[in-house]
């Protein structure tokens, strides 16, 4: 609680929050996270699980998909003036180039459409109704600064995120609106778990080989991070502390990726 009230004499504490992709993973931690920094939480994700998960953590759920441009528009309306944006829904699979049937074209396609598309149609409807000085806070990945076989299609898509950060900084500084970037590492999630297994199953290792393997890489002991773990840059890039940060993309992954 001491960090969420250092947080809250900083430019969090009532201000109107909207993360994308909250009910579940880093998008939940990070809805919750700012709940207990005194924030009112409205939180978006495309599927009923929106609702409980909404519920537990004392905010807001508004359902649409983001690549839908009238189910977001009216979500926003129902949320209002805006003072922080967190776009964090993402889908994350392996789309090997070697692969690439039918189907595997069809999930690239969905991935550059959530991860990319959607982050701008949720931010040119949420524009609107943000005031000068507002924060946008994007959710990219280590990935999105280096290259990592066989998930091409996610690897371009927080690749272009960190170009939408920067240019959107520009486009938006005259109206001292700040918009930066998280870059987190591997994190224990849903998404994570699938990936480790499917990549498990291609050399005949296993999910828990495969996490070992990269927490051994980090340049911080322990083991890969829990959700809870990368919300702190998010509280931080939202209060008046960043209040000179802007166009920034900032990891937090134990120095999985020291850049």
């Amino acid at each position: 609680m001491a960090a969420g009230k250092r947080c809250a004499m900083n430019g969090v504490a009532g201000a109107k929050v909207l993360v994308t992709g909250a009910s579940r993973g880093i998008g939940a931690a990070i809805a919750g996270a700012f709940v207990e920094a005194g924030a009112e939480v409205h939180a978006l994700a495309e599927t009923d699980q929106i609702l409980g998960a909404a519920e537990a953590m004392g905010a807001t759920p508004h359902l649409a998909d983001v690549t839908d441009p009238g189910a977001v528009a009216t979500a926003l309306d129902r949320v209002g003036p805006l003072d922080v944006l967190v776009n964090n829904a993402g889908l994350e699979r392996l789309t090997p180039i070697a692969e690439m049937d039918e189907e595997a074209l069809a999930l690239f396609r969905r991935i550059l459409d959530i991860n990319i598309a959607g982050t701008a149609i949720v931010t040119a409807c949420a524009l609107p109704q943000m005031p000068d000085g507002a924060r946008i806070i994007n959710t990219a990945s280590v990935w999105g600064r280096v290259a990592e076989p066989l998930f091409g299609a996610y690897v371009a898509s927080k690749h272009a995120v960190i170009g939408l950060t920067k240019t959107w900084a520009r486009e938006l500084g005259p109206r001292g609106i700040r918009v930066n970037a998280v870059c987190p590492g591997w994190v224990e999630t849903e998404a994570a778990l699938r990936s480790a297994d499917e990549l498990a199953a291609r050399d005949g290792s296993s999910a828990a080989d495969i996490l070992a393997g990269i927490a051994a890489a980090q340049c911080l002991p322990g083991p890969v991070m829990q959700t809870r773990d990368v919300t702190g840059p998010y509280l931080f890039l939202a209060s008046d502390l960043a209040a000179n940060v802007t166009g920034q993309t900032l990891g937090v992954d134990r120095g999985e990726q020291p850049w």
